[in-house]
């Protein structure tokens, strides 16, 4: 018995289960409600609406942003559910460009730089007169850090009524730095005036106020306070995240945790220059890799010839101090790994 000859008609592909191929087109997401970062707490980003601040949202980011990273103080887009209502979630789809970043590392020897807040336009560095004690080293430091970011610095100084500011007052005259002093129960006029329809951050070390200066000035925020350990002199630590409050005059501001440290480790030394306007101009005359505080620097040329102070330049060395030590730590760190 001879069989049938077969040929390619009796051959049955078995078809795959999808033929289309998978889109790599995204939506855009014109529809994106303008919304304004509060706070991050695990993975929730609460939002507040640009069109009503009132109105918080919940939000969660969206898969097709990646490992992009979400910070306090950023311009975002929603979408999705927006009322607000408790256990309602919506998408964050959208991250607009940053007008400013203010960036620190955990210490001299870590490469990794970490963004505090985004779009802020001034940054209040809040140091206690007395209980606990200034610290010049981290006011520098957070200076350097204000520089760089092209961020205007406020120095503001609690506790006035346990001690003279003058001193630390006169430390930073020349820098052209604006200071308030502030007291319990006392005026914050001058202090409002500073923050009013401006996004404002305060950084500084645990006790030095921070969160009752907040509480002052925004009656609802209920900020979680702490007295200073009487033993290490060291303040106890409050908050536990960044959180960004409106302020009942016109304006945010930012409260953070209090910081033992900050690192430079990011910070170019040319960026800091060029935030002294009147000093910047002057470095053409120095010669090539010059640290600016060296026999051979231009700048005291610059500043002999009337166009800056000599005062002035002895801050901005002092400020280039502080780079220069944490830039050796570290290098010092990197040698150590590697040996």
């Amino acid at each position: 018995m001879s069989g049938r000859q077969l040929d390619e008609d009796d051959v049955r592909v078995k078809r795959g289960r999808s033929t289309r191929p998978r889109s790599k087109q995204r939506p855009a997401h014109e529809d994106a409600v303008d919304a304004f970062v509060v706070t991050i707490d695990r993975g929730r980003i609460t939002c507040a609406l640009s069109a009503n601040p009132d109105t918080e949202v919940v939000a969660v980011k969206a898969r097709e942003l990646g490992r992009k990273a979400v910070t306090v103080g950023d311009d975002v887009g929603l979408v999705g559910d927006l009322s607000g209502r408790p256990d309602t979630l919506a998408r964050l789809v959208r991250i607009d460009p940053r007008r400013t970043e203010l960036r620190r590392t955990a210490d001299d020897s870590d490469p990794y730089e970490r963004i505090i807040v985004a779009n802020v336009d001034q940054m209040g560095i809040v140091v206690a007169v007395a209980d606990p004690p200034p610290r010049i080293g981290l006011i520098d430091r957070c200076l350097v850090a204000a520089y760089d970011a092209r961020v205007d610095p406020l120095l503001v100084l609690t506790k006035v009524d346990l001690g003279d500011p003058a001193e630390l007052l006169a430390a930073y005259r020349d820098l052209d730095v604006e200071a308030v002093a502030v007291t319990r129960g006392g005026s914050l006029d001058e202090l409002t005036a500073h923050l009013r329809d401006r996004v404002s951050v305060f950084v500084g070390h645990s006790g030095v106020g921070k969160s009752t200066l907040v509480n002052a000035l925004i009656p609802d925020a209920a900020r979680a306070t702490g007295g200073v350990n009487q033993s290490t002199g060291r303040g106890r630590h409050t908050s536990t995240s960044a959180q960004a409050l409106a302020l009942p005059f016109g304006g945010w501001l930012i409260d953070t945790p209090g910081v033992r440290s900050f690192g430079l480790a990011h910070v170019e030394r040319q960026r800091v220059v060029d935030g002294f306007d009147d000093l910047a101009e002057g470095t053409a005359n120095c010669p090539r890799s010059c640290s600016h505080d060296e026999p051979d620097c231009g700048l005291d040329q610059w500043c002999e010839e009337g166009h800056a102070s000599a005062a002035r330049l002895e801050s901005l060395r002092r400020i280039l101090r502080a780079i220069a030590d944490s830039h050796w730590a570290r290098t010092t760190c990197c040698a150590r790994g590697t040996a």
